[in-house]
């Protein structure tokens, strides 16, 4: 097949959900009202967690990294998306590319790890809650998002540089939302076998040792939960926990199913479908399943409402 230069010069075309669907107008309108509905709740939950003391806990902190996260996350590739089917233009350069799958994968990769050490913080805050301010203390908090973006973009570098050095063949066209590795490999004009081995040993690697660290967390908080003698406590950290493992579920889920599961089991239609899960519907629906549940964020909503509302009529 023949080659083509894969230069700062050189592009590719990118054909995401809207271009394979049947009706591409609607899926548009209901992609933009899910871009808006995740900057205008994120934005909220980090105004909420940034202005109200009385959410300045290592819980909130690391709540509003989560948010930060998914408010980046989306931002990569849904508007990019809806102008690309709006003006008709679906390129994006090599570079342009390169710098997608690079945020794309240090985003994923720190919100896989923060999840983790938020499923710890719940843990010590339940099971041990007199050392909770030891265990879990500014620093503490802060090494715990340190090693989540540090790590995360090391490893993205290495995979982005790895993944574009490749020569690409003549037909550019990427059956997929965004610049990701498993749909990128396709275009190769090499063979990539024991990168795609390397690729899935690396996310099992980053992936199942968080998650493992969850379960058992969670394992530890059930039990404990289960001899609460007030049935308050055991209802308030029950909520809070099955929040957290919502969030979970559905970004586990997308993450295992892109970089865990074989080549042979995808399909462009079924990755497109779970790209737009994790990179567009995740990040809209976690700030409500966060919020709506717990009384101290949306007291601080209300708060925050209250004073903007005194203010405009003053």
């Amino acid at each position: 097949m023949e080659h083509w230069n894969s230069t700062l010069g050189s592009g590719f075309i990118l054909m995401g959900i809207l271009n394979d669907s049947g009706s591409p107008e609607l899926i548009c309108a209901t992609i933009t009202v899910l871009y808006m509905l995740a900057l205008t709740s994120n934005c909220l939950l980090l105004l909420a967690i940034t202005t109200d003391a009385r959410l300045h806990v290592p819980m909130y902190l690391l709540l509003g990294q989560l948010s930060l996260m998914d408010l980046l996350f989306t931002s990569v590739v849904t508007p990019k998306a809806i102008m690309d089917f709006l003006l008709s233009e679906n390129t994006i350069s090599f570079v342009g590319c390169a710098l997608q799958m690079f945020l794309a994968l240090t985003l994923g990769g720190s919100e896989d790890l923060l999840l983790a050490f938020m499923a710890y913080d719940r843990y010590v805050a339940i099971c041990h809650p007199l050392n909770y301010m030891v265990l879990m203390r500014p620093r503490v908090c802060w090494l715990m998002v340190a090693t989540s973006w540090i790590l995360a973009s090391l490893s993205a570098i290495v995979y982005t540089v790895y993944t574009m050095h490749y020569p690409f063949c003549k037909a550019h066209e990427i059956s997929h939302l965004l610049c990701e590795i498993p749909p990128l490999l396709k275009l190769a004009c090499a063979d990539t076998s024991r990168y795609e081995l390397m690729v899935y040993v690396m996310g099992v690697t980053f992936l199942i040792p968080p998650l493992v660290a969850i379960l058992a967390s969670y394992t530890l908080i059930l039990l404990t939960v289960l001899h609460m003698p007030s049935n308050e406590g055991r209802q308030k950290a029950l909520v809070t926990c099955s929040s957290h493992l919502t969030v979970v579920g559905m970004f586990y889920g997308a993450a295992t199913f892109m970089y865990v599961l074989p080549s042979s089991l995808h399909s462009p239609k079924q990755d497109n479908i779970i790209s737009v899960f994790y990179t567009i519907v995740t990040p809209a629906l976690n700030p409500l399943i966060y919020s709506l549940r717990n009384k101290e964020v949306m007291g601080a909503l209300r708060r925050i409402l209250g004073k903007y509302m005194l203010w405009t009529h003053s």
